[in-house]
């Protein structure tokens, strides 16, 4: 609300609420019971206001007046007996601002960004398992594990990467996730036309620090999604709808499944500690 619509308001009801004002221009109420104790009175020439039972809020006071100073300086009803339409047309014209709303797209490709610090952690599903690595083999196991087993987990390098600033992102924080002191990272790819979750090494981390999209390292970033209790959903970038998800039994696979309302698509992190890029 403008500075000088703020000022006429509060003129407006430090003047007994601006019935019996001359500085108002209103017309005064020309009340007389039964009328007045309905809650409805005739103003002079033709025009009758109803107070309501249920009283409006500040906010709705605030733009029925300016909408009134605004028609006062804009139109000369000649007559109240104008149709619904003529009203109509009236606050479109005059009282009714045009906002004016910009949808930014991208005119390339979507680039992504690794920032500067990294998250390691270890990582659980709401089951309380956690993710473990299989000894020379490509694939992480949901395991519940007992006293003595903790350093079992696997501890991963969660990068988060600055989405396109072009395009609206709904779907959460992009990342990476990779294994700590190695070149092995979490991807999804098609397998007999399917999404898999795997376990990749990469030569040069170098070449994951700008991923653009569509090419071929878009397969490591993953959308990490949060609620308000820690919980959180991993969904492929380059295969949206398929999540990484676990298994309702011990020592399976963790894979890549379409969405689903299930708890076996959330998970939790534990033991963060933020570190600088140089240890990705």
């Amino acid at each position: 609300m403008a500075d000088k619509d703020l000022l006429m308001l509060e003129s407006y009801f430090a003047s007994d609420y601006g019935f019996d004002s001359d500085d108002t221009d209103f017309d005064e109420l020309d009340c007389s019971d039964p009328l007045a104790m309905s809650g409805r009175c005739d103003m002079h020439n033709g025009i009758r206001i109803e107070v309501t039972k249920e009283p409006l809020s500040m906010r709705s006071v605030a733009n029925i007046v300016i909408a009134l100073k605004r028609l006062k300086h804009t139109q000369h009803v000649q007559s109240t007996e104008f149709t619904d339409q003529d009203l109509f047309n009236i606050f479109m014209e005059n009282v009714i601002e045009e906002s004016v709303v910009i949808n930014l797209e991208c005119s390339e490709s979507k680039s992504y960004s690794m920032q500067d610090k990294i998250v390691q952690c270890t990582i659980c599903d709401k089951s309380k398992r956690a993710l473990v690595q299989r000894d020379k083999l490509p694939i992480l196991l949901a395991i519940t594990l007992k006293g003595g087993n903790e350093n079992n987990k696997a501890w991963f390098n969660l990068s988060a990467f600055n989405p396109p600033n072009c395009k609206e992102n709904t779907k959460g924080q992009p990342v990476c996730l990779g294994i700590v002191k190695s070149n092995l990272f979490l991807s999804c790819k098609l397998q007999n036309e399917i999404p898999f979750l795997s376990i990749e090494e990469v030569e040069d981390k170098e070449n994951l620090k700008a991923i653009r999209e569509n090419d071929e390292m878009e397969r490591f970033l993953f959308f990490r999604k949060g609620s308000g209790d820690t919980l959180n959903t991993f969904e492929s970038v380059r295969y949206p709808g398929w999540f990484i998800t676990t298994s309702k039994d011990d020592f399976k696979p963790v894979q890549m499944s379409k969405q689903q309302s299930s708890h076996l698509q959330l998970f939790t992190l534990h033991d963060e500690t933020v570190v600088p890029q140089n240890e990705f």
